[in-house]
C-alpha cells in the first residue's frame, strides 16, 4: 500500500518546503497583478509595490478580503467578474457556493484548477489508506460545489473506484452487492444511514465498509467517536471548500494537514488585526499558491474563511508527512457570544454525544439562545431526538448535558449559578425538531435573543 501520493512534495523539509512556498508566493502575487482585474487595482489601491512582496510572511502586510468582497465585485453588483483571473477560452466549469450566508460566490476554474484540488484530495485519500481497487460511495452533492467532482478525480489518480450517488438515501442492496470499503458523507447523514441500515436488518460491523470520510461541517470529537463505534470502522475528518483549502487527516489522527505547496494558511485574531501564534485559535486566511507558469480561474490572496482553526503542528508527522497539521476548524457563523464567552455549535453537539446518553438519542438535536424571562437573562433550549421519550430519563441526559457543558465553558458557571444562564432540556420523538421542517442546510444553533 502506497504511503504517499506524492512523496517529493508531502516529506519535504521545513527549509525547503518554506523556500518552494516562498517561490509560489512570487509568482501568484505577479499572475494576480496581470490577471485578475479586482487584484491590480487592489494592488494600486491600497499602494502596495509587489517587489515588497518576496516570502510568505509578507502577506500578513497585505489587507484581507471576504466573501463579502467577491459578491461586491460581481453580478449584479458589477458588470463583469472582477476576480475572473483567466482568459475565457481557460475556464472549465464556474462553480458557485450554496449561498446559505447571501448570494453564491461565482468561482472559475480551469483544467489546472481541477488538477489540483484532486492532487489535494488524492493525497488525503492516500494518506488515509485507500489504494488501488478500493471502492468509495460519494454521498455529496454533484452540482454546483466542488467536493464531490474533486474527490472522483482524486480516486481516478489512485486507482478507486467511485460510486457517485451523491445523496446517502442509497439502497442497502449497495452495501451488500458492490461491498464498498468507504463512504464519504456528514456525521448525521452517515449516522442516518447506520439507522436506517440496522433496521433492514444489516450488521454494520460485518459490512465491506473499513473507514468512513466525513466533512461538508465541522463536528465533535464525541459524535465522530460514536458513529466510529456504531460502523466500527475509523472516521476520518477533512475540510475543504470551493475557495480551495482541501485539508485531510492522516492514519495518525494528529490533525488536518495542508497541502502547504498549493495553498498558504495564516492564522489571524478573531478581530482580523494581526496573526496568532501557533497553538492559538483564530480565523483561516487563506492565499492560493499557483506553481511557475501555471493558471487559475479565480486565486485568492489574503482571503478570510470565516472559520476558527489553530495550527496544531509545523513539525513531522508520525505519518512521515512534514506538512503542517490544524484542528478542526469551526465556522464563526455558528459561535455566538453568551455574556462574553464564545459558543459554538461544536460545544453543544459534544454534550450532546455524550456516550451514557446515546443508549437513548439517535444525535439528531437542536439549540435556540433565547431571552429570559427577567432583563438579562438569557435561556439555551437544547432539544434531542429520542428513540423513545416516554421511557427515557430526561433528567438524567439533562444532567449529563449540563455537566459536561460546564466542564468545556467552565467562565459560564457563575451565571448559571446565579441563574442569569440557564439550560431547558427537552426530548421529542424522531421527525419532531424544527430543522426537519425547513429546506437547504439545516442549522442546528441559533440565536433568537432580541437585541
Amino acid at each position: 500500500m502506497p504511503q504517499f501520493y506524492n512523496p517529493g512534495i508531502e516529506t519535504l523539509d521545513r527549509d525547503a518546503l518554506d523556500s518552494l512556498i516562498d517561490d509560489r508566493v512570487r509568482y501568484t502575487v505577479r499572475y494576480a497583478n496581470d490577471h485578475s482585474p479586482f487584484y491590480r487595482h487592489w494592488f494600486e489601491k491600497n499602494g502596495i509595490d509587489l517587489r515588497d512582496i518576496r516570502v510568505h510572511e509578507d502577506l500578513l502586510q497585505l489587507p484581507i478580503v471576504s466573501g463579502r468582497t467577491i459578491r461586491e465585485h460581481q453580478p449584479p453588483n458589477t458588470p463583469d467578474f472582477q476576480f475572473l483571473s483567466s482568459g475565457w477560452g481557460d475556464v472549465f466549469t464556474i462553480q458557485e457556493t450554496s449561498g446559505t450566508s447571501g448570494t453564491p460566490k461565482s468561482f472559475f476554474l480551469t483544467w489546472n484548477d481541477w488538477k489540483r484540488y484532486a492532487e489535494k484530495y488524492a493525497r488525503s485519500f492516500v494518506s488515509q489508506g485507500f489504494y488501488l481497487g478500493d471502492r468509495l460511495v460519494v454521498c455529496a452533492s454533484y452540482g454546483m460545489n466542488v467536493g464531490a467532482n474533486t474527490m472522483t478525480l482524486a480516486a481516478q489518480r489512485i486507482g478507486v473506484t467511485i460510486i457517485p450517488f451523491g445523496r446517502c438515501d442509497f439502497a442497502s442492496r449497495v452495501i451488500t452487492a458492490y461491498r464498498p470499503t468507504a463512504i464519504v458523507g456528514s456525521v448525521f447523514k452517515l449516522l442516518r444511514l447506520a439507522q436506517r441500515l440496522k433496521q433492514e436488518g444489516i450488521r454494520l460491523k460485518e459490512t465491506s465498509i473499513t473507514k468512513l470520510i466525513v466533512g461538508g461541517e465541522s463536528f465533535s470529537d464525541e459524535s465522530r467517536a460514536y458513529l466510529a463505534e456504531i460502523w466500527g470502522c475509523p472516521v476520518f475528518n477533512t475540510y475543504g471548500s470551493t475557495e480551495g483549502t482541501m485539508c485531510g487527516e492522516c492514519t495518525a489522527f494528529a490533525g488536518l494537514h495542508v497541502p502547504e505547496d498549493l495553498v498558504h494558511l495564516d492564522i489571524y485574531d478573531p478581530q482580523m488585526k494581526s496573526f496568532v501564534s501557533d497553538g492559538n485559535c483564530g480565523r483561516a486566511v487563506l492565499t492560493t499558491l499557483l506553481p511557475e507558469g501555471s493558471n487559475a480561474g479565480t486565486l485568492l490572496l489574503n482571503y478570510d474563511t470565516e472559520d476558527a482553526t489553530a495550527v496544531l503542528s509545523r513539525e513531522q508527522c508520525t505519518c512521515g508527512r512534514t506538512h503542517m497539521r490544524i484542528a478542526n476548524p469551526q465556522r464563526e457563523s455558528e459561535t455566538f457570544w453568551i455574556f462574553g464567552n464564545s459558543v459554538n455549535r461544536v460545544d453543544v453537539e459534544a454534550c450532546v454525544f455524550q456516550r451514557e446518553n446515546m443508549r437513548y438519542l439517535n444525535g439528531e438535536y437542536e439549540a435556540f439562545l433565547s431571552n429570559g424571562e427577567s432583563e438579562g437573562e438569557v435561556v439555551m433550549r437544547v432539544s434531542g431526538e429520542c428513540l423513545d421519550p416516554e421511557i427515557a430519563d430526561r433528567k438524567i441526559i439533562e444532567d449529563r448535558f449540563i455537566n459536561h457543558f460546564f466542564k468545556i465553558k467552565r467562565n459560564l458557571t457563575p451565571y448559571y449559578e446565579d441563574r442569569t444562564f440557564s439550560v431547558a432540556f427537552k426530548l421529542v420523538h424522531p421527525g419532531e425538531l424544527e430543522i426537519h421542517k425547513l429546506k437547504g442546510r439545516p442549522k442546528r444553533f441559533v440565536d433568537r435573543r432580541e437585541e
